[in-house]
């Protein structure tokens, strides 16, 4: 088990009376590129503020490589920031402002300052820039030089918030690829602060999704997407079918549900765990869309319903289906049904197939009523929850 770089003991941070971080225990592992996932206000920024020194917590404790550094001052703790403005000084160059960092702690070559400078441009992959200026360079060059000042001076862990949230789509997906790419190459602990779920997945080792001041589930990537255990988060990591449910009994390896309808489905026995009202989930792409007609695979579960809406997104189709079950969406790749003269339309009869192993169970948490005042369809007998 890797050495534990960044450990948080029943944190609280107060603002007055409002509790921005409520009792958070956290472990994040040496050399791991770990993220805190969540909306604007769930805390994230502040716990990674008191990560960096930033704000000093309410009550709790911090400590960076076994030390106690709940009260010291940003200075004096091993880590360095990158925010999302970067703080690039503008009367600089660009070797300068990579090299601030080395002067200011004093006690280098000149020569040395050279060639760990070059060293850190050609990371971020910007040979030949020392000479330019910040209002010189594009703002995905400005977000690497920002890297690269912080890398410079070794950090044991390397704090980011949110720092692609002022470039374009495009230019984002590429840097998450080059960011995990530096991660791995400098082998340094990064915490990063997202509320962009697909960011948080393409890059993260592990993923803490937060929410009111706490995170509801911890894990990696595949494992919150595939089994989100609270309503929150099978919503905020894209879109999830949740379909309230009442075991009705067992057999084998898997339970049998009954919907609203009084319609039958199947889930593995190990997700139910004794309990008796349940809400079922299942992911838009998991599920199949048929004739009825058509027989059903072996074991799967099968619902019938109505087309309600088509929208085609070029590389998919998405699908609202209303079936007396509950209300799907599903999400059909273009491969088979390469026109919109071939796709299923308003109103046509189809089967929903899926199997039980692709399903999830759901509990309630603490921000489920907050949820249903912002979303009034998490109120009816069946939801879709997206992000």
């Amino acid at each position: 088990m890797p050495e534990v770089d960044v450990r948080l003991v029943d944190v609280v941070k107060k603002f007055g009376d409002q509790v921005a971080v409520d009792h958070i225990d956290l472990e994040v592992r040496d050399g791991e590129f770990f993220s805190l996932l969540g909306p604007s206000g769930c805390g994230k920024t502040t716990t990674l503020r008191m990560i960096g020194g930033f704000e000093q917590p309410t009550s709790g404790l911090i400590e960076l490589q076994g030390q106690d550094v709940t009260w010291l001052p940003p200075f004096k703790r091993n880590v360095n920031t990158v925010f999302q403005n970067y703080a690039l000084f503008p009367h600089l160059s660009i070797f300068e402002n990579v090299a601030f960092g080395l002067r200011r702690k004093g006690g280098l070559r000149a020569a040395e300052i050279k060639s760990r400078v070059t060293d850190m441009l050609r990371l971020v992959e910007l040979p030949g820039f020392e000479n330019r200026r910040p209002n010189q360079i594009s703002g995905g060059q400005a977000q690497r030089v920002a890297l690269a000042r912080a890398l410079i001076n070794g950090p044991a862990v390397l704090l980011l918030d949110e720092p692609l949230g002022a470039l374009d789509l495009k230019l984002r997906k590429q840097m998450q690829v080059e960011l995990k790419r530096i991660q791995q190459e400098v082998g340094i602990t990064f915490i990063y602060v997202t509320h962009d779920q697909e960011e948080a997945m393409t890059m993260s080792d592990r993923i803490a999704v937060m929410n009111k001041g706490h995170y509801e589930q911890l894990g990696d990537p595949e494992s919150l997407y595939e089994r989100p255990t609270t309503r929150f988060v099978a919503g905020f990591l894209g879109v999830s079918n949740l379909l309230p449910s009442t075991v009705v009994g067992r057999e084998g390896a898997y339970a049998n549900v009954r919907l609203g309808d009084d319609s039958r489905i199947r889930v593995p026995n190990s997700l139910v765990d004794g309990q008796e009202k349940v809400s079922i989930g299942v992911r838009p792409e998991k599920i199949r869309l048929s004739d009825p007609s058509v027989e059903t695979p072996t074991g799967h579960n099968r619902l019938t319903g109505i087309v309600r809406d088509a929208s085609y997104l070029g590389v998919s189709t998405q699908y609202l289906v209303e079936s007396r079950g509950g209300n799907l969406t599903v999400y059909e790749q273009n491969v088979e049904r390469a026109t919109r003269a071939e796709l299923w339309a308003r109103g046509d009869e189809v089967q929903l197939t899926w199997s039980p192993d692709h399903s999830f169970v759901v509990r309630e948490s603490s921000t489920d009523d907050d949820m249903r005042e912002s979303d009034p369809g998490m109120g009816v007998p069946a939801t879709t929850a997206s992000a």
